[in-house]
């Protein structure tokens, strides 16, 4: 019988406790070595660039995401939620979209186009089931310190007369750049979904987003001021300007327009009333109330029957066309002036869509691609900007409407689109005698959401300081240098942050970090622990 010893070694049986190594010899005999031929580089090429029609049915699928999931759509369970909060999302549409516009310092319809076009294109290409894109506070602001920059009432005096502005020239020129601004984020947007740069919005941290979204509200509460007081104020865009304004508003509060005041006092007092009572309630309304959409309609019913810009001074939104414009191509000479500005708006307004689009997704158990929404939402910006559209993103409190009345598809956003559209064609001009303020007010209202974001800075006081410190120097960055420069040193200083957070792990957790248990970490925990309580403290839980 042949022993272990004697056995040939390639054939031995694997124990523990004698282990023998194999010869390389023996290893050649039992696997002879094969050549592997490299195919050349042209055929690498072109098996990478050839396209089958398998192949391209996938690219299709995966570009236009509605071929993928509209002829699985489920009617008998979505299409009444995805009505009923198509037409909620499409009436909560018509007034911000007038006031928005106006906050980005263009003609308030603008902003209805804006409402249409994006949204719609918005629904083909989107991965996101539950977001409402379209006109938003925080890009609108954005929008208009560049134009104010680029087109301010300065340049616009009639014979140098400083009381009266040609606001048609104006509105031409801020519509020519609004167009630009547009065609170059979509540019921007597009360019980086394709190179799949989704991934960047993760280094876009908590404190960051809510210390920046935080000090644009401040911006847009001051931006508004004038048209709460009635009185001329031009604003700048340079460093300290917010700081100016406030300074030029104080030294004129005496021009106050007190027709003006009262009608902007009552419309605040009601919208926020009527939104505690909608939330009180919200269990027990099949929809909320449309506040905003009865306001503008009790409102320019009276300044129409009363005439209150001749009798009171109050200044009213004025002539708005009907039906739709023709496509126009942009002003390609304008590009170096706002390239910069374009791409600062690109990123926080692709930030703040996947941020509510990931939100809305853990809720409801389903995935968004990151680099897709950059391409929808791109392609959204870049379309619409032939139709005289202006930069968009999500809206946190539409999106919250289109959920919560029962959304289940970008159906929701089709159909709010659509109401738009009848709006734009039959029923805009009746809205011509609404008074300036009552948008400035539903715009100052709904800035709640993000002035609630202050209580952030107790919480992180108690948690973690370095992120407190990137707060606070957010904020203070974009409250002092604007919009722009502020994103730019926001994110230089978060950087540095996380350099520190991994060179020196002992420092930081022996003196600036707390045990805590806060949301944190993938780029949309400030607007889960904002705009979603319960979902956080379920996961606390």
């Amino acid at each position: 019988m042949m022993t272990l010893e004697n056995q040939d070694p390639v054939h031995r049986p694997c124990c523990p406790e004698k282990l023998q190594a194999i010869s390389e010899a023996d290893l050649d005999r039992i696997a002879p070595r094969t050549s592997v031929v490299r195919p050349s580089l042209w055929r690498r090429l072109r098996s990478r660039i050839r396209c089958s029609r398998a192949k391209a049915y996938s690219l299709l699928l995966d570009y236009i995401p509605v071929l993928r999931w509209l002829p699985r759509y489920p009617v008998r369970d979505w299409l009444l939620g995805d009505f009923v909060s198509g037409i909620s999302v499409g009436i909560i549409q018509l007034p911000q979209g007038l006031a928005y516009s106006l906050l980005a310092g263009l003609p308030p319809v603008f902003g209805l186009y804006t409402s249409f076009y994006p949204v719609f294109i918005y629904f083909l290409l989107g991965t996101s089931r539950h977001i409402s894109v379209g006109t938003f506070a925080v890009v609108c602001v954005m929008i208009g310190s560049v134009l104010e920059s680029l087109a301010p009432n300065e340049n616009f005096m009639l014979g140098g007369n400083s009381t009266f502005i040609d606001t048609v020239a104006r509105d031409l020129t801020r519509v020519e750049i609004s167009m630009i601004l547009a065609f170059l984020v979509g540019l921007f947007q597009i360019a980086l979904g394709l190179i799949q740069f989704g991934f960047v919005v993760t280094y876009l941290s908590d404190p960051l987003i809510s210390g920046y979204t935080t000090a644009s509200a401040v911006h847009v509460l001051v931006s508004q001021l004038k048209y709460l007081f009635g009185i001329r104020v031009s604003q700048k865009t340079q460093p300290l300007s917010l700081i100016y304004t406030i300074i030029k508003i104080c030294s004129r509060i005496k021009e106050t327009n007190i027709g003006t005041l009262v009608t902007s006092i009552v419309a605040i007092v009601i919208l926020l009333l009527m939104k505690f009572l909608n939330g009180t309630f919200a269990s027990k309304l099949v929809i909320p109330v449309p506040i905003e959409l009865i306001m503008l309609i009790v409102s320019t019913g009276i300044s129409y029957g009363v005439d209150l810009y001749k009798n009171f001074g109050i200044e009213n939104v004025g002539h708005i066309p009907v039906g739709l414009k023709v496509p126009l191509l942009p002003d390609f000479s304008l590009f170096g002036d706002i390239v910069g500005n374009a791409f600062a708006i690109a990123v926080v307004g692709y930030a703040i869509t996947i941020s509510l689009g990931k939100v809305f997704a853990s809720k409801h158990g389903y995935k968004v691609d990151s680099n897709q929404e950059l391409i929808a939402i791109g392609f959204s910006n870049f379309i619409g900007s032939f139709f005289q559209c202006f930069a968009i993103s999500a809206s946190v409190s539409r999106s919250l409407v289109q959920e919560s009345t029962g959304g289940n598809s970008q159906v929701a956003s089709a159909i709010a689109s659509f109401v738009i559209l009848i709006i734009i064609l039959r029923a805009g001009e009746l809205f011509q005698d609404l008074p300036k303020a009552i948008l400035a007010s539903i715009i100052i209202v709904n800035l709640k959401g993000m002035f609630n974001q202050f209580s952030e800075v107790r919480v992180l006081w108690r948690s973690n300081r370095i992120d407190l410190l990137t707060w606070l120097v957010t904020f203070a960055a974009t409250i002092l240098f604007n919009m722009d420069i502020g994103l730019a040193i926001s994110v230089a200083f978060s950087l540095l942050t996380i350099i520190f957070r991994t060179q020196l792990p002992s420092i930081r957790n022996k003196y600036l970090q707390r045990r805590v248990k806060v949301p944190s970490g993938n780029g949309y925990g400030a607007f889960k622990s904002v705009f979603f309580p319960r979902i956080v403290i379920k996961h606390q839980l």
